[in-house]
């Protein structure tokens, strides 16, 4: 690894031409990230080997160690974990004020995606976050939004335009609609989800 002001870039990782600053960034083999996007306020950006962030990516969070927003949330950590061969592609937006963690051989699909880990809480009247997990070879389909506090189990599609606002947790599932709800089963043997390779051409 490269140490160069506390980060940890294999040298086979690659950024382009673009604005990366968290306050520690862990890029592992063969990792990428492309032209335009922006990630900053966060604690973590962990890449594992051969993820993928595209271009015009926005990647934003609430720094830990600011006490005006969030105090009542302890342990709290702005940060985005991509999986091995995990992909976010083109023209997304990823709220990390909580935690993000897209899982190995992951795709998050088409373009103008939302994850939103906070909000306002309207009975306590303050803001509030919550984690999104997206779980291993799953596919979020373009358009989505995910909600904190929501999860995408191993093994799962978000349909394209679908809201996903909480936890399920049965793998090889459809998620779909505004809000997602289980839609039909998916057949285990579906190449995507038996693939060795991480972005799709």
């Amino acid at each position: 690894m490269n140490l160069l002001f506390g980060y940890r870039i294999h040298p086979t990782a690659r950024i382009g031409f673009s604005v990366i600053c968290p306050k520690h960034l862990e890029m592992g083999p063969q990792s990428y990230i492309g032209n335009l996007t922006l990630c900053k306020g966060l604690e973590l950006l962990r890449m594992e080997e051969s993820s993928l962030i595209g271009n015009l990516n926005w990647i934003s969070g609430f720094p830990a160690n600011d006490d005006r927003f969030f105090s009542s949330e302890k342990g709290r950590r702005p940060e985005l974990i991509l999986g091995s061969n995990a992909a976010i592609t083109t023209r997304h937006y990823i709220d990390c004020t909580n935690s993000v963690i897209v899982g190995e051989f992951t795709t998050v699909a088409g373009a103008r995606s939302q994850l939103l880990t906070h909000s306002i809480d309207l009975y306590e009247s303050r803001q509030a976050s919550k984690p999104i997990t997206i779980g291993k070879y799953c596919f979020v389909g373009t358009a989505s939004i995910l909600l904190g506090g929501s999860a995408l189990p191993d093994y799962s599609v978000l349909g394209a335009s679908s809201m996903l606002n909480k936890a399920f947790a049965e793998t090889y599932f459809l998620y779909a609609g505004n809000p997602a709800s289980p839609v039909k089963s998916l057949s285990q043997d579906m190449a995507y989800f038996r693939r060795a390779k991480g972005f799709v051409h």
